[in-house]
C-alpha cells in the first residue's frame, strides 16, 4: 500500500489517501454507486455500475500507472472510501496535458478533502508522469464550491462551453480550467 497522505480533516477525521489498489473494486464500486445515486456535480446520474465495471476501471487505472500514464489516488477518512482522483495523459499532439478529475463523497465534505486530495494528486503525477507539464478540468458551471476550490490551488478559467451538461432537467455551462506545473 503506498500511502501519500496521512492526517486529519479539518473536522478532526483521519484521512488517508494512497495509490488505488486492485482490491478496491468493491469499495470504489459502493462509492460511485453512492456518488450517482446522490446525483452530484459528476457524470453519473442515477445509473448503477455493476462490480465486473469497476473491476475493469481499477485495473485500467493501474495499466496506466503503469506505462507512467497517469496517478490514481483513494482518500480514505475514519477508513471508510470517500474520494477518488486522478490525472491522466492524453496522446499525441496533447501528450503534455493531464485531465484532472476529482470526487468526494457527500460525508466528507467542507472538511478541506479536497484541497488536500488536489495538492496531493498532482505531486504524485508530477513525480510520476515524465512529459505532463498542464493539468486541465472541466467543471459544471453551477458548481461555485469546486471553481472556488481550483482557483484556489492554481487553475484558470480558459473556457466556458453554453449548455454542455444536461443537468437535472435543465442545462448548463461547463467551465475549463487549466494549471500548468
Amino acid at each position: 500500500m503506498k500511502i501519500v497522505f496521512e492526517g486529519k480533516t479539518k473536522k478532526g477525521n483521519d484521512l488517508v489517501i494512497r495509490y488505488i489498489e486492485a482490491n478496491d473494486a468493491q469499495a470504489a464500486l459502493d462509492y460511485i454507486n453512492t456518488l450517482s445515486q446522490e446525483q452530484t456535480f459528476i457524470t453519473f446520474q442515477g445509473e448503477q455500475l455493476k462490480l465486473e465495471d469497476e473491476e475493469k476501471f481499477v485495473k485500467s487505472c493501474l495499466e496506466v500507472m503503469s506505462k507512467k500514464m497517469g496517478v490514481t489516488l483513494v482518500a480514505l477518512c475514519n477508513g471508510k472510501f470517500t474520494g477518488m482522483s486522478s490525472v491522466d495523459m492524453k496522446n499525441r499532439v496533447l501528450s503534455h496535458v493531464g485531465g484532472l478529475g476529482i470526487s468526494v463523497a457527500k460525508e466528507s465534505r467542507g472538511e478541506g478533502v479536497g484541497k488536500i486530495f488536489i495538492e496531493n494528486v498532482i505531486s504524485e503525477a508530477k513525480k510520476s508522469i515524465p512529459n505532463l507539464k498542464i493539468i486541465k478540468l472541466e467543471v459544471f458551471a453551477n458548481n461555485p464550491n469546486a471553481i472556488n476550490l481550483y482557483k484556489k490551488v492554481g487553475f484558470k478559467e480558459w473556457g466556458i462551453l453554453p449548455k454542455a451538461i444536461f443537468y437535472k432537467g435543465e442545462y448548463i455551462d461547463e467551465v475549463s480550467m487549466y494549471k500548468e506545473v
